[in-house]
């Protein structure tokens, strides 16, 4: 089963009351436990990685409970449940439907639960990446949950001043709880990065200009960005200007919506399009070919990552 089927169970009221989820996203795999298991007034046992007891899982999912409520076990782990476990605790949520049971598993081996048990109406959900569509949509949605009052245009500058990760764009949302209000692209910008701190596109613009970035570089260390999210950072605003230039070269002008899936202001566009158009093709194929080296090496070595920062950041100006 996919988000989408799950989904349908979920606005139908068709749910299992036992759950294996598991995929390449964890934020997704987390967002559903706990859509699942947001149960007011239920007794909730939670394990995390190394914590799991079988005992101590069955012996709660046996219980009946004290004020006549659910119910609910969640195991979060990358390390598997042994499938004969597994299946006992899932059949103890068979017995009663006051039970509820969800292993967020965070394991590679997702062959293991492509299928449910054949005992049971265990419901096994796989999770993919999001694409660009789904995760403004998981974005809105969490912000009308809490009451933020942001528009698809703001929310798409969220997600592309965090470079496209869905879970820190959603961390941001609950800062922006502050106003009482419409949310603009000027709030996200002021609350989110703060005065003192520097915006990663300005940064980036720096370099590709060949201005002097060090001193915005130290900023951004000191203010705990992580140096492979830096060159990461680089790495996609490049891969997007490419995604430019190509459009471009082939049909004359931008299209956002046809390049980046959404409609982006015009200054945006604009600003992207004079940007692209400067570098040429082979140019594009050696900065990102230097760039995941880098990214490569802050993974593997020893070596100071900040170190080798600042000299992947000099070479790529080097390229320009």
């Amino acid at each position: 089963m996919y988000k989408n089927e799950l989904d349908k169970h979920i606005k139908n009221n068709s749910l299992s009351n036992s759950f294996i989820l598991f995929g390449e996203s964890t934020f997704l795999v987390d967002r559903y436990t706990e859509l699942l298991t947001h149960v007011e007034g239920a007794s909730v046992l939670k394990f995390y990685h190394d914590e799991y007891n079988f005992n101590s899982a069955k012996a709660h999912l046996s219980q009946a409970s004290l004020f006549g409520d659910q119910n609910i076990l969640i195991i979060k782990s990358e390390k598997k449940v042994p499938k004969k476990e597994l299946d006992i605790l899932m059949e103890q949520c068979e017995k009663s439907s006051d039970n509820t049971f969800v292993y967020a598993y965070y394991g590679s081996d997702y062959t293991s639960y492509a299928k449910p048990s054949a005992k049971t109406k265990t419901m096994c959900v796989r999770f993919f990446h999001p694409n660009h569509t789904e995760a403004v949509s998981s974005i809105a949605q969490i912000a009308h949950e809490k009451n933020v009052n942001i528009d698809t245009q703001a929310i798409n500058h969220l997600l592309n001043i965090q470079n496209s990760d869905i879970a820190l764009a959603c961390n941001e949302i609950e800062k922006l709880r502050v106003y009482d209000r419409a949310i603009t692209i000027k709030d996200i910008d002021a609350l989110i990065f703060g005065l003192a701190e520097i915006n990663m596109d300005e940064f980036i613009k720096k370099v590709i200009n060949k201005r002097d970035f060090k001193s915005d570089l130290m900023s951004l260390l000191e203010h705990g960005e992580d140096e492979i999210r830096i060159v990461t950072a680089l790495t996609s605003y490049l891969t997007q200007l490419y995604m430019f230039n190509i459009y471009i070269r082939v049909n004359g002008a931008p299209n956002a919506m046809e390049i980046l899936g959404y409609k982006a202001p015009n200054f945006v566009v604009e600003d992207k399009a004079a940007q692209a158009i400067k570098i040429k093709p082979k140019q594009y194929y050696k900065l990102h070919e230097l760039l995941l080296d880098s990214e490569l090496k802050m993974k593997h070595s020893h070596v100071d990552k900040s170190a080798i920062l600042l000299s992947t950041f000099i070479r790529v100006q080097q390229l320009l």
